[in-house]
């Protein structure tokens, strides 16, 4: 015979469950089990899934356990065998080769010293930039803000920050340390 785990049904009507003592002593020891359930696996997520997988099984097995003021080792001896379980069936995919594979190049994954030296050349060109200009594009490009922000940030209107902006990127698309990057 088999035992319904769940209280729901599938039209949304809920069943009274036909074991009360069980969802009372889970709203009480639910805390308690997540912490040892916790101990035993590294990931928060995991240790609830452990613990869910322990209390069906516990569910299944209510009518069986003849002292219930035992049910905390129950649980646990559950959680226990349930980890230990999940950690023989883990499989491990790894071969042996001859060869180490090496990752192929992404096209953003440039050298360091690289991206360091584009970033101190953009700088050097923003600095050359006029002050108003200057602050136009690192609140736009650096502090990510809106047109209509970066005018109310600065006291003018939206237009004045559209074509301070467009020359602004006009200068550093000319500039001549930066058109090496390019």
């Amino acid at each position: 015979m088999t035992t319904p785990v769940c209280t729901r049904a599938s039209n949304g009507m809920t069943r009274p469950s036909p074991y009360p003592s069980f969802a009372s002593y889970v709203r009480a020891r639910q805390p308690v089990l997540l912490r040892t359930a916790r101990s035993l696996t590294a990931n928060p997520s995991d240790a609830e899934d452990l613990l869910q997988t322990a209390l069906t099984k516990t569910y299944v097995a209510w009518e069986r356990i003849e002292d219930h003021r035992a049910l905390d080792g129950y649980v646990r001896r559950a959680l226990l065998n349930t980890r230990t379980s999940q950690w023989r069936k883990r499989k491990v995919d790894e071969f042996a080769c001859d060869d180490l594979p090496e990752p192929e190049p992404q096209p953003g994954d440039d050298d360091p010293a690289e991206r360091q030296a584009l970033h101190d050349a953009m700088w050097r060109a923003i600095m050359k930039l006029p002050a108003r200009q200057r602050a136009m594009v690192v609140l736009r490009y650096y502090e990510d803000l809106s047109e209509v922000q970066t005018a109310e940030v600065l006291g003018v209107s939206v237009g004045t920050v559209k074509s301070a902006v467009s020359r602004a990127l006009g200068k550093l698309r000319d500039d001549p340390e930066l058109g090496v990057v390019r």
